[in-house]
């Protein structure tokens, strides 16, 4: 799949619908940002996650027609008050206060550990449930299902799961 319009305007790309009324949609591509309005709704919700192919319409080619859907999910955040995992534990052990480690999980997705001052750590934790459109495009650049975020003093853990 690539990102880039093709000759006559069509790109192919991972969308965030940032925006959705019963006429018009509004998709973020996840991979470079670039904002779509659709000038019509095919059927998406605010925070799905479509892999598909929008047109440009002509003759402006100022609105855009998503054409093709190849998949469209939803994409969950969940606060789980379980303790990071032991792994978790042991990366953040050996980070600094302020750093942020990535990790490919076992098969489809990442883990993200981040080290903050134990007194902030629940502030961290709102932060990235907060943060839903940078959170929900992760998530869709990663075609995973599921955000999962779990703390303890000083550790969050943002799990990024099928």
């Amino acid at each position: 799949m690539t990102d880039e319009p093709t000759e006559d305007g069509r790109k192919e790309s991972t969308f965030l619908v940032t925006a959705a009324d019963d006429e018009s949609a509004v998709l973020r591509d996840v991979h470079d940002g670039q904002v779509h309005t659709l000038s019509t709704n095919p059927g998406v919700e605010v925070h799905d996650a479509v892999t598909g192919t929008v047109a440009p319409d002509p003759p402006m080619n100022v609105s855009w027609q998503l054409i093709e859907i190849e998949r469209r999910w939803t994409i969950a955040i969940e606060r789980n008050d379980e303790s990071p995992t032991a792994h978790v534990e042991d990366l953040a052990a050996a980070q600094e206060t302020g750093s942020l480690h990535r990790e490919e999980r076992a098969g489809t997705g990442e883990i993200h550990v981040l080290t903050v001052p134990e007194k902030l750590t629940e502030q961290a934790v709102d932060d990235v449930a907060d943060d839903v459109e940078s959170t929900l495009s992760r998530a869709a650049r990663l075609g995973v299902n599921r955000v999962e975020i779990r703390w303890a003093p000083g550790v969050v853990s943002v799990r990024y799961m099928p």
